[in-house]
């Protein structure tokens, strides 16, 4: 089941309450205010009961999925960049999104996408201070009450980490302002930004359950703590960290790789086996505003009329990857020409010879009644096939090299099923049998690109940074070093704080 009352509290929840407080760093989204106004409150009348903070953490979630959270925004600063992905629809369409893949983007940001990024995770943490500054007070089941500040404080890391990998530096706000002299605050150094997710995580981890179940499903529990705190780990290179929090998920059972790996990313299939965290999307009767996710309208393939926008598609760098015989190809990539497993072909000659398969809704659920068609498909966030690949990155790391190719084995071993229970001959996908650790480093990398490509906020491009490999695999389309680690601060956001916030280096 879904979490129908978090879908449905996106057009209950009080908004102007909710966001009363931070119009100093909330943009105006439009998924966000095409959301009708139902049974408004006076603030005083808010903060009183359960319910009230029921709906308050329903925000929280409901805004996971809106425009800046998993559309533009997210995409071009998240995914546009690497070697995996590219603009995609039209050459005279948003043409602005070239500046990501380019690396020509300024501070003015004029197609308005690293504002809406930054604005996007400062309303998420908005939602999230809230919650943990106002559910303390009230009178409410103490276990619940617990349970929801937790809730808050995992979505907060995940929207600080956001923030942290894409700008460095970013300001650190862990509480609503209370007076006009706390508005404006200066970028906290990301070692203390980095030290407030992990705080938040270590909570989270230690309180929330590990499973829910019926209405519940969805939400943020102990394990997606625990993995999101290996993430953030692997980006500080703190590998012992990573193996130790990735070994908890690993050794609890909860998990397994779901069999079909095409099916997996299906409707159908949502919140399987091998879900560790997803943003949860639906078709709600009588909700438009519940229909907010926009993430795989703007990647279906264009130009059918089961299709949509046609941004952010695969290269032919990701397709010369995948080893012969790897039918994760056919499951990441929707080629022209070629139908899909669901039976939907994309004809010849398309717009794009390639779109993102993992964003894909077929068309046997394509309506024109929904407020974005393909909004019921949900975001995989974390997937355990990740949990995986960063145990067997970090254990690579420490010099374990067993336990990093038993970890990187079993992610091969899915797809090796997959691939021959699709055709693929025996054989495919060999063993990775050296244990030098370069070699085997290199061959982590590559299972990551192949697994996890045209993903969702596993990106490739922050990968290709971090490994030190940006120079290398982005050079030739303009990444310099020294200046493209991060992504300019917005001007925007520089002039209204009448330039307390500095700017990145070479922006």
């Amino acid at each position: 089941m879904k979490i129908k009352n978090i879908l449905s509290g996106y057009g209950k929840i009080v908004f102007n309450l909710i966001i009363i407080s931070s119009v100093f760093i909330v943009g105006c989204t439009k998924s966000f205010l095409n959301v009708p106004p139902q049974a408004q409150q006076p603030t005083v009348q808010f903060w009183q009961t359960q319910s009230d903070a029921t709906e308050a953490v329903n925000a929280i979630y409901a805004n996971l999925r809106s425009w800046n959270e998993t559309a533009f925004a997210a995409i071009a600063v998240e995914s546009m960049a690497s070697d995996d992905a590219t603009k995609g629809s039209t050459s005279s369409d948003a043409t602005f999104m070239n500046n990501f893949d380019l690396f020509t983007i300024t501070s003015s940001d004029e197609g308005g996408q690293l504002g809406g990024f930054w604005s996007g995770q400062y309303q998420e943490i908005n939602l999230c201070n809230q919650v943990l500054d106002n559910i303390p007070a009230i009178n409410m089941d103490a276990t619940l009450k617990a349970r929801y500040l937790l809730e808050a404080k995992f979505i907060r890391a995940y929207s600080y980490f956001r923030l942290v990998r894409a700008f460095g530096d970013v300001p650190l706000r862990l509480h609503v302002p209370t007076d006009a002299s706390q508005y404006n605050i200066k970028r906290t150094p990301k070692a203390q930004v980095y030290a407030a997710i992990e705080k938040d995580l270590t909570d989270a981890a230690a309180g929330l359950p590990s499973v829910y179940n019926g209405a519940d499903i969805g939400r943020a529990t102990k394990y997606a703590a625990l993995s999101l705190h290996a993430m953030v780990s692997l980006y500080e290179k703190n590998w012992s960290d990573v193996v130790n929090y990735t070994n908890q998920v690993i050794q609890s059972g909860a998990f397994s790789l779901f069999p079909n790996y095409e099916q997996m990313f299906r409707v159908a299939n949502e919140n399987c086996s091998e879900s560790v965290f997803e943003i949860q999307c639906a078709v709600v009767a009588n909700n438009t505003g519940a229909e907010t996710s926009q993430y795989s309208q703007v990647q279906m393939p264009r130009g059918v009329a089961w299709g949509g926008w046609g941004f952010n598609v695969p290269t032919q760098s990701l397709v010369n990857e995948f080893e012969a015989g790897d039918n994760r190809l056919n499951a990441t990539v929707i080629f022209q020409g070629v139908p899909t497993a669901e039976g939907d072909v994309v004809p010849s000659p398309a717009t794009n010879p390639f779109y993102n398969y993992k964003a894909y809704v077929p068309s046997a659920l394509f309506s024109t009644a929904l407020a974005n068609p393909g909004c019921q498909q949900d975001v995989r966030v974390i997937r355990y096939a990740s949990v995986l690949l960063w145990n067997a990155e970090a254990n690579n790391e420490l010099g374990n090299n067993t336990a990093a190719l038993a970890s990187l084995e079993v992610v091969r071993a899915r797809a090796r099923a997959y691939s021959i229970a699709n055709g693929a001959p025996a054989g495919t996908l060999p063993k990775v049998t050296s244990t030098d650790q370069g070699a085997l480093r290199t061959a982590i990398q590559h299972e990551r690109r192949v697994e996890l490509g045209m993903d969702f906020f596993e990106s490739r491009y922050f990968d290709l940074v971090r490994w030190g490999l940006a120079s290398t695999q982005l050079g030739s389309l303009g990444w310099k070093a020294g200046k493209n680690e991060v992504w300019p601060i917005p001007q925007s956001e520089i002039d209204l704080s009448s330039n307390l916030l500095t700017q990145n280096p070479g922006y």
